[in-house]
């Protein structure tokens, strides 16, 4: 097999991402201090894998210092994590903020810096205080909007003379869609009108937050603002008429929800249109979507795991049943699919190819970065040599094949893509999953209080960085 050398291109930067309640722990939390994923664990612990959720997660509230010179070690030059607004404000009605949070999180971002890592702020990742679910009905409430903006300045007034690159959410339509949707996760509620809502008010969150952004003057010194997507990439079982429709449906409602309004300014009249005829339009108003189509933002950050493919519907829908969107299409599994069988999820790299078309064909060519991209893998400790150090030859392959689709769609399409993330820097807690699949290029060994050790991938990701690209076969090889 021939192997070429695929270069890095220029100013494009390779980092890692994590969430605030994925890492920080509940340390130095005071008691009316929930988020939602806090929520979600204490309402069933036991659901959890081996019991293990957010209490400690990786305890990077207490060793974000030994972290951090770790990223520095394996050469890594930005790094997002999120500010946890459950942590950050103590009282949520009037939005004061907490100084033990102030302190911590001006510290963290220091260290970063200092250790030459860029600092990239995500405003909210699943971090919602439970307070104002329980209060409001979350985003449900456009009350919660209000409190979220203002809690944005607070974090602008705090971080922005040192954060440049700042979104609104990460993964918006996900605790929405199946924590108020379809009850798989906190609260378990089934109404998918009420979703909606929740999406709505996050679309509007966001053009408020522009706006905000913007008119204050913290886009100063280079600041963008924008919003991270899970892009699912939706492939069509076949060329047929049903199928190729029935994969736009399930874009519509899966990508196309946020992707719009956020960088074109607009909802699709098709959106619309459908949620009106199943009567789970949001309430909206004229002056509501004027503010989302003046203020779009700068940046978008994608998150892809794997493709999500699509069918026309097999059997017709039960009209008895709650509608939601798969009313429109089935779900298809690709026979002879490249699987991670530790997640279930099919890996496909050059998704990464394709994003990068439709977001220069559709949106603007606007400036985009891989903000989650990674391998979950179950009893990975299965992988360690002698020496007690992980081989995870599967990730750097996985790695490796997804950043060469990436790179050849900039250098041959201009895509706008200028930063990779891998989820994640050291492994992490995730919902319910707990540390089942691990993802980092750091193990956190659970049985020895969370030491830290680098695996074969950390290695190779700082040579990468070091030499300025990584040896892969080639495309040619594929095509014979």
């Amino acid at each position: 097999m021939k192997k070429i050398f695929y270069e890095i291109p220029e100013g494009f930067k390779i980092g890692a991402s994590s969430s605030a309640w994925q890492s920080e722990g509940w340390k130095g939390k005071k008691e009316n201090q929930v988020s939602w994923a806090d929520a979600f664990y204490k309402s069933a612990p036991s659901k959890w894998y081996e019991g293990y959720g957010p209490t400690i997660a990786t305890d990077f509230y207490s060793r974000y210092k030994e972290d951090i010179k770790l990223m520095n070690s394996l050469n890594l030059q930005s790094y997002r994590t999120s500010i946890d607004w459950s942590r950050f404000i103590e009282d949520y009605d009037n939005v004061i903020v907490s100084e033990d949070a102030l302190n911590y999180y001006n510290d963290m971002i220091n260290e970063l810096i200092a250790n030459n890592v860029q600092p990239i702020i995500c405003l909210e990742h699943w971090e919602l205080p439970d307070y104002l679910i329980q209060k409001y009905g979350g985003w449900g409430s456009r009350k919660v909007v209000d409190l979220y903006l203002r809690y944005a300045e607070k974090a602008f007034q705090a971080f922005s003379d040192r954060v440049k690159i700042w979104f609104t959410f990460n993964e918006p339509g996900v605790v929405p869609n199946l924590g108020i949707a379809e009850a798989i996760w906190y609260p378990h509620k089934v109404n998918f009108k009420e979703s909606v809502q929740w999406n709505y008010h996050k679309v509007l969150a966001t053009a408020l937050t522009v706006k905000l952004f913007k008119e204050k003057g913290y886009n100063k010194d280079g600041g963008k603002i924008g919003i991270i997507q899970n892009v699912a990439q939706v492939y069509p079982r076949s060329n047929s008429e049903e199928d190729i429709k029935a994969a736009h449906m399930a874009e519509l409602f899966a990508d196309k929800t946020y992707l719009d309004p956020c960088i074109k300014g607009e909802f699709p009249s098709l959106l619309f249109e459908t949620l009106e005829k199943h009567n789970c339009l949001p309430n909206y108003t004229d002056e509501d979507l004027e503010i989302i189509r003046n203020n779009t933002v700068d940046i978008l950050g994608v998150n892809f795991y794997g493709p999500n493919r699509a069918k026309a519907k097999a059997t017709k829908w039960n009209d008895e049943n709650p509608f939601n969107p798969s009313y429109y299409f089935d779900s298809w599994s690709m026979p002879g699919a490249t699987m991670n069988h530790s997640r279930g999820w099919e890996i496909y790299a050059k998704a990464f190819y394709d994003i990068a078309i439709n977001i220069k064909n559709n949106y603007r060519n606007i400036e985009w970065m891989i903000m989650e991209n990674g391998m979950g893998v179950h009893d990975e400790y299965k992988h360690k040599d002698l020496k007690g150090q992980i081989q995870d030859d599967y990730r750097i392959d996985y790695i490796s094949d997804h950043l060469r689709w990436l790179f050849k769609a900039i250098k041959d399409e201009n895509a706008n893509c200028t930063a990779y993330h891998m989820w994640n820097f050291t492994d992490n807690v995730s919902p319910m999953n707990a540390f089942r699949n691990r993802y980092g290029f750091v193990e956190i060994d659970l049985s020895n209080n969370r030491s830290r050790r680098v695996k074969k991938s950390g290695e190779w990701i700082k040579k990468v960085i070091d030499r300025g690209g990584f040896e892969y076969k080639s495309f040619e090889d594929e095509l014979k």
